[in-house]
């Protein structure tokens, strides 16, 4: 399997296309590429079975998509893990070397990294880790774009990509971090909110707001 088609099945699986259908929309702003390139994709997935892909519905991982995504999932985030909280690497820069580790990595060494680590359920950017059955804690697929004005939030885990993580990074949002969402600017302009831990006001970019996961805090 490619490395591209890998990537789709991982972006698919983040977005929850194991238990829901996700759009092709939400793939193209996950993986930073043109709508055009994501269906000629899919078509290849679908015909390998990892896949099913309904017109005007949706994309879900098929049950052998699903097992083939979660033991990638799980590989890549024992390695984010590790090179985060055994090595010091910064959490945006992880990315790339787990690319290439999870590759180089048996079920045996997954298992023995693993208990290495004391099992951890998530990474270092929230997402979950699959256990070896490839079963993982409940988690928010709601994005931060799909927050209504007013609401109270916090920020749950972030799509897992450099630039992404990068420009989180500079604007200062970390994980668990609670937000006033002030408004949406239109034609797909930034989403403004407001952190309450100091009041201060940032300015996301419409990409970025599909990229971020949240919860709703409840009053």
């Amino acid at each position: 399997m490619t490395p591209m088609k890998e990537d789709y099945l991982k972006i698919i699986f983040e977005l929850g296309g194991m238990k829901k259908q996700v759009s092709n929309k939400q793939i193209s702003l996950g993986l930073g590429i043109a709508a055009g390139s994501v269906t000629e994709m899919i078509t290849k997935l679908d015909e390998e079975g990892l896949v099913t892909h309904q017109p005007y519905a949706g994309i879900q991982l098929t049950e052998h998509g699903f097992k083939v995504a979660a033991e990638l999932v799980r590989k890549h985030r024992l390695w984010e893990t590790f090179l985060v909280d055994k090595l010091g690497y910064s959490v945006a820069d992880v990315h790339p070397e787990a690319e290439v580790l999870e590759h180089e990595t048996s079920d045996r060494l997954a298992t023995a990294l693993d208990d290495f680590l004391g099992h951890p359920e998530s990474c270092p950017h929230g997402g979950m880790i699959p256990n070896a059955a490839g079963e993982f804690k409940n988690v928010s697929h709601r994005l931060l774009s799909d927050a209504k004005d007013g609401e109270i939030i916090t920020i749950e885990r972030f799509l897992d990509n450099h630039e992404l993580l990068t420009y989180l990074s500079e604007l200062g949002i970390q994980l668990h971090d609670r937000f006033e969402v002030i408004k949406h600017e239109p034609f797909e302009g930034p989403l403004v909110v407001k952190q309450l831990s100091d009041q201060k006001t940032i300015s996301i970019s419409f990409k970025a707001s599909h990229n971020i996961f949240i919860n709703e805090v409840k009053s």
